[in-house]
């Protein structure tokens, strides 16, 4: 994926008089994602901890930066422009290069440690699909209908709160 600077604004080309106006157009080329996060360099990596772990906690060095995306298609703002999104770059230390991207359009003033807890949410979201699935029946439909369907899913999703909610519950009993 390619990006602009954050700072990169739009120009608009003259108009020749026929035909439709021509679209506003950003000056340079867009660099890689990597490209900005090693332009930034290893000076701009901080440590941040995501969450704890089983052995302890789970930390990494990550830059956050904005930039503005690009590519075949951007989906631009209301001004016409492309957005300013947040880039994280997960850089860990001893690596020559950062190892994992995601952009985020969550506000500019987000935290960056708030930024990388919900990029590297992934395996909650993982686990909880596969308890659905497998131990809610989320997977068991086997009706012909939309109705019927939703009816299912909504059933599961009810089940899987409810659990969740004994889970985190500390003053629920525990089987004995």
């Amino acid at each position: 994926m390619t990006a602009h600077a954050a700072d990169a604004e739009p120009e608009k080309p003259p108009y020749g008089g026929l035909g439709p106006r021509p679209k506003d157009r950003y000056r340079g080329r867009p660099v890689s994602l990597r490209e900005h996060a090693l332009a930034a360099g290893p000076a701009a990596v901080k440590s941040l901890t995501w969450r704890q772990g089983s052995r302890g906690a789970m930390t990494s060095g990550f830059i956050t930066l904005p930039v503005r995306p690009a590519g075949r298609r951007p989906r631009l703002a209301d001004d016409g422009s492309l957005p300013v999104r947040q880039l994280i770059a997960q850089w860990p230390a001893g690596e020559p290069e950062p190892v994992k991207y995601w952009l985020s359009n969550l506000p500019a003033d987000t935290d960056p440690a708030d930024l990388v807890r919900l990029g590297k949410i992934r395996w909650r979201i993982e686990h909880d699909y596969r308890e659905l699935k497998t131990g809610l029946g989320l997977d068991h439909f086997e009706g012909r209908s939309f109705t019927g369907w939703h009816r299912h899913v909504t059933l599961a999703t009810a089940a899987h709160l409810f659990i969740t909610t004994l889970r985190l519950d500390p003053k629920a009993a525990a089987p004995a």
